[in-house]
Protein backbone atom coordinates (compact mmCIF):
# COMPACT_ATOMS: atom_id res chain seq x y z
CA UNK A 1 0.00 0.00 0.00
CA UNK A 2 1.19 3.44 -0.86
CA UNK A 3 1.80 5.27 1.97
CA UNK A 4 0.20 8.74 2.69
CA UNK A 5 2.12 11.90 1.23
CA UNK A 6 2.94 14.32 4.63
CA UNK A 7 4.27 17.65 5.45
CA UNK A 8 7.67 17.39 3.43
CA UNK A 9 10.19 17.51 6.12
CA UNK A 10 13.85 19.47 5.85
CA UNK A 11 15.79 16.36 5.13
CA UNK A 12 13.40 16.04 1.81
CA UNK A 13 15.07 18.99 0.65
CA UNK A 14 18.67 17.98 1.27
CA UNK A 15 18.72 15.09 -0.29
CA UNK A 16 17.42 16.89 -3.41
CA UNK A 17 19.50 19.55 -3.67
CA UNK A 18 22.21 17.30 -4.58
CA UNK A 19 20.50 16.02 -7.53
CA UNK A 20 19.87 18.60 -10.72
CA UNK A 21 16.49 19.66 -11.74
CA UNK A 22 16.15 17.60 -14.61
CA UNK A 23 17.01 14.12 -12.81
CA UNK A 24 14.14 14.86 -10.14
CA UNK A 25 11.67 15.80 -12.81
CA UNK A 26 12.14 12.25 -14.53
CA UNK A 27 12.28 10.91 -10.56
CA UNK A 28 8.90 11.63 -10.01
CA UNK A 29 7.82 9.34 -13.07
CA UNK A 30 9.65 6.14 -11.51
CA UNK A 31 7.33 2.97 -11.05
CA UNK A 32 9.81 0.18 -11.14
CA UNK A 33 13.49 0.28 -10.37
CA UNK A 34 15.86 -2.79 -10.86
CA UNK A 35 19.30 -2.71 -8.92
CA UNK A 36 22.12 -4.73 -10.22
CA UNK A 37 23.64 -6.73 -7.34
CA UNK A 38 28.09 -7.13 -7.56
CA UNK A 39 29.10 -3.79 -7.65
CA UNK A 40 25.96 -1.79 -6.96
CA UNK A 41 24.55 -3.81 -4.09
CA UNK A 42 27.79 -4.56 -3.05
CA UNK A 43 31.20 -3.55 -3.65
CA UNK A 44 32.19 -5.91 -6.38
CA UNK A 45 34.05 -8.25 -4.41
CA UNK A 46 33.93 -11.92 -4.62
CA UNK A 47 35.02 -13.64 -1.62
CA UNK A 48 35.44 -17.46 -1.99
CA UNK A 49 36.07 -19.75 0.95
CA UNK A 50 38.70 -23.03 0.65
CA UNK A 51 35.68 -24.93 0.13
CA UNK A 52 34.62 -23.18 -2.15
CA UNK A 53 31.54 -21.39 -0.48
CA UNK A 54 30.87 -17.80 -1.93
CA UNK A 55 30.05 -14.48 0.43
CA UNK A 56 28.69 -11.15 -0.66
CA UNK A 57 28.44 -7.94 1.89
CA UNK A 58 25.58 -6.20 1.92
CA UNK A 59 24.79 -3.02 3.31
CA UNK A 60 21.96 -2.36 5.46
CA UNK A 61 21.23 0.52 4.25
CA UNK A 62 20.44 -0.14 1.21
CA UNK A 63 18.37 -2.90 2.10
CA UNK A 64 16.57 -0.26 4.02
CA UNK A 65 16.06 1.69 0.89
CA UNK A 66 14.97 -0.67 -0.74
CA UNK A 67 11.71 -1.66 1.41
CA UNK A 68 10.96 1.70 1.51
CA UNK A 69 10.57 1.83 -2.48
CA UNK A 70 7.90 -1.08 -2.54
CA UNK A 71 6.74 0.36 0.84
CA UNK A 72 5.94 3.70 -1.23
CA UNK A 73 4.18 1.26 -4.12
CA UNK A 74 7.08 0.92 -6.27
CA UNK A 75 8.41 -2.18 -7.59
CA UNK A 76 11.98 -3.40 -6.87
CA UNK A 77 14.03 -5.89 -9.09
CA UNK A 78 17.25 -6.85 -8.83
CA UNK A 79 18.55 -8.04 -11.97
CA UNK A 80 22.34 -10.31 -11.53
CA UNK A 81 23.95 -11.61 -14.30
CA UNK A 82 25.17 -14.00 -11.91
CA UNK A 83 24.18 -17.19 -9.83
CA UNK A 84 23.57 -18.50 -6.79
CA UNK A 85 22.43 -18.88 -3.23
CA UNK A 86 22.99 -15.63 -1.60
CA UNK A 87 21.23 -13.26 -3.79
CA UNK A 88 17.82 -14.91 -3.26
CA UNK A 89 18.04 -15.23 0.19
CA UNK A 90 18.67 -11.63 0.22
CA UNK A 91 15.64 -10.80 -1.89
CA UNK A 92 13.37 -13.36 0.51
CA UNK A 93 14.65 -11.70 3.41
CA UNK A 94 13.81 -8.21 1.75
CA UNK A 95 10.59 -9.74 0.07
CA UNK A 96 11.43 -9.10 -3.13
CA UNK A 97 9.95 -11.26 -5.72
CA UNK A 98 11.30 -9.72 -8.76
CA UNK A 99 14.63 -11.07 -8.71
CA UNK A 100 16.25 -12.25 -11.95
CA UNK A 101 19.76 -13.92 -12.14
CA UNK A 102 22.10 -15.67 -15.06
CA UNK A 103 20.54 -12.58 -17.38
CA UNK A 104 22.66 -11.77 -20.04
CA UNK A 105 20.58 -9.40 -22.15
CA UNK A 106 19.28 -7.19 -18.82
CA UNK A 107 17.65 -4.96 -21.96
CA UNK A 108 15.70 -7.63 -23.15
CA UNK A 109 14.30 -8.12 -19.58
CA UNK A 110 13.30 -4.47 -18.53
CA UNK A 111 11.20 -4.87 -21.55
CA UNK A 112 9.46 -7.95 -20.26
CA UNK A 113 9.22 -6.80 -16.87
CA UNK A 114 7.93 -3.03 -18.56
CA UNK A 115 5.19 -5.10 -20.84
CA UNK A 116 3.89 -7.12 -17.16
CA UNK A 117 3.63 -4.22 -15.42
CA UNK A 118 1.69 -2.51 -17.77
CA UNK A 119 4.35 0.86 -17.56
CA UNK A 120 6.22 2.42 -20.28
CA UNK A 121 9.88 2.22 -20.48
CA UNK A 122 10.12 5.99 -19.04
CA UNK A 123 8.38 5.14 -15.80
CA UNK A 124 11.61 2.56 -14.93
CA UNK A 125 14.95 3.00 -13.70
CA UNK A 126 17.80 0.61 -13.52
CA UNK A 127 20.78 1.27 -11.87
CA UNK A 128 24.22 -0.62 -12.84
CA UNK A 129 27.52 -0.49 -13.30
CA UNK A 130 29.27 -2.58 -15.86
CA UNK A 131 29.32 -3.10 -19.52
CA UNK A 132 26.23 -5.59 -19.14
CA UNK A 133 24.27 -2.98 -17.59
CA UNK A 134 24.58 -0.32 -20.67
CA UNK A 135 21.84 -1.90 -23.04
CA UNK A 136 19.68 -1.70 -20.13
CA UNK A 137 20.54 1.46 -18.58
CA UNK A 138 20.31 3.25 -22.09
CA UNK A 139 16.59 1.33 -22.51
CA UNK A 140 15.24 3.13 -19.48
CA UNK A 141 14.13 6.24 -18.41
CA UNK A 142 16.21 6.66 -15.39
CA UNK A 143 19.43 5.43 -15.34
CA UNK A 144 21.93 5.35 -12.39
CA UNK A 145 25.38 4.43 -12.07
CA UNK A 146 28.02 4.41 -9.39
CA UNK A 147 31.55 6.41 -8.58
CA UNK A 148 33.54 3.86 -8.82
CA UNK A 149 32.45 1.90 -12.19
CA UNK A 150 34.70 2.46 -15.34
CA UNK A 151 34.32 6.21 -16.59
CA UNK A 152 32.43 5.17 -19.83
CA UNK A 153 29.70 3.66 -17.46
CA UNK A 154 29.22 6.76 -15.43
CA UNK A 155 29.61 9.08 -18.74
CA UNK A 156 26.72 6.99 -19.91
CA UNK A 157 24.33 7.56 -16.64
CA UNK A 158 22.21 10.04 -16.10
CA UNK A 159 23.02 10.55 -12.71
CA UNK A 160 25.81 9.01 -10.39
CA UNK A 161 25.57 8.49 -6.64
CA UNK A 162 27.87 10.24 -4.30
CA UNK A 163 28.55 7.15 -2.81
CA UNK A 164 29.90 3.67 -4.13
CA UNK A 165 28.63 0.38 -4.50
CA UNK A 166 27.89 -2.05 -1.51
CA UNK A 167 28.22 1.53 0.66
CA UNK A 168 24.99 2.81 0.61
CA UNK A 169 24.81 3.76 -2.97
CA UNK A 170 21.20 1.77 -3.31
CA UNK A 171 20.01 3.83 -0.55
CA UNK A 172 20.98 7.11 -2.34
CA UNK A 173 18.96 5.94 -5.44
CA UNK A 174 15.86 5.16 -3.56
CA UNK A 175 16.04 8.48 -1.29
CA UNK A 176 16.57 10.73 -3.94
CA UNK A 177 13.58 8.49 -6.13
CA UNK A 178 11.24 8.34 -2.99
CA UNK A 179 12.04 13.01 -2.23
CA UNK A 180 11.02 13.59 -6.22
CA UNK A 181 8.04 11.68 -5.18
CA UNK A 182 7.50 13.35 -2.35
CA UNK A 183 7.05 10.07 -0.26
CA UNK A 184 10.38 9.87 1.36
CA UNK A 185 9.18 12.51 4.32
CA UNK A 186 6.64 10.38 5.91
CA UNK A 187 9.78 8.05 6.93
CA UNK A 188 11.33 11.17 8.32
CA UNK A 189 8.48 11.50 10.51
CA UNK A 190 8.04 8.72 11.80
CA UNK A 191 10.10 5.55 12.03
CA UNK A 192 7.11 3.22 12.38
CA UNK A 193 7.39 0.86 9.49
CA UNK A 194 5.09 -2.42 9.28
CA UNK A 195 6.08 -5.97 9.41
CA UNK A 196 9.48 -6.96 11.23
CA UNK A 197 12.65 -4.78 10.53
CA UNK A 198 15.16 -6.64 7.73
CA UNK A 199 17.27 -4.31 6.26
Amino acid sequence: MKPTLSIPHPAESLVLSKVPAHIREIATTIKLVAFDVDGVLTDGSLWYGENGEQLKRFHSLDGHGLKMLQQSGIIVALVTGREGLIVPRRAAELGIGELYQNVRDKSQLIEELASRHGLGLEQIAFMGDDIIDLPAMHKCGLSVSVPNAPSYITQAAKWVTSLPGGSGAARECCDMILASQGALSQYLHSTRLTGPVIQ
